[in-house]
């Protein structure tokens, strides 16, 4: 693709590196603004620096928040009870939008899977843990995909709480094995959550 323009040309290419965004998509998007007027860049541009530099990751759950706490921790009406483990925050994303759970979540950050080389320390597997220690957390439910990393995620973590006083969970399955969790349909991902069945009854 030749350009008369090297403006142009970085700002595709800019455009081009997001995933899911081809060339000529990104030129779409170029053309398109060069069209705006200068407030409506100026807009998207400050919106994406200021996600950059003030986006936090919350430091209980490990969702993305605005605040050094979540909206979804420090909301009165959620459930502390009832932990959702999940593997990322998309997943979080697409919990949310069946308004079907009303407790609180814990963002893994990944799934364990020895032949990329991610084990337990590199995920967020710890602090759960430790939320589970501290004693108000009396369900969790593992809500991550039902891939064989998912699985092995979900094996490693219910043996590390099989002492503690926790009830652990799984979605029903609904959810075919080796979909994403993000991908399933509303009505789906409702009805796994609203029919979680007893881990351990289960595995043990």
């Amino acid at each position: 693709m030749n350009f008369s323009s090297q403006l142009i040309e970085e700002a595709v290419n800019a455009f081009a590196s997001l995933p899911g965004v081809g060339r000529k998509s990104a030129l779409r998007h170029v053309l398109f603004l060069i069209k705006q007027p200068i407030d409506k860049t100026e807009k998207i541009s400050s919106s994406l620096l200021n996600l950059k530099l003030n986006l936090k990751t919350c430091i209980q759950c490990f969702n993305v928040s605005d605040t050094t706490v979540c909206a979804i921790c420090t909301n009165p009406r959620r459930d502390k009870t009832l932990v959702m483990v999940v593997e990322s925050i998309r997943d979080v994303m697409a919990i949310e939008n069946t308004s079907l759970f009303n407790g609180v979540y814990h963002v893994l950050g990944g799934v364990i899977s020895p032949m990329e080389g991610i084990g337990p320390s590199d995920i967020n597997a710890n602090a759960l843990i430790q939320r589970v220690n501290e004693g108000e957390i009396k369900e969790i439910i593992m809500a991550i995909s039902p891939t064989i990393e998912g699985e092995t995620t979900i094996f490693y973590l219910s043996r590390q709480l099989k002492e503690l006083s926790v009830k652990i969970t799984i979605l029903a399955r609904g959810i075919s094995f080796g979909s994403d969790l993000e991908y399933t349909d509303e009505t789906t991902l409702g009805r796994s959550i609203q029919q979680r069945v007893d881990y351990n009854v289960q595995n043990f």
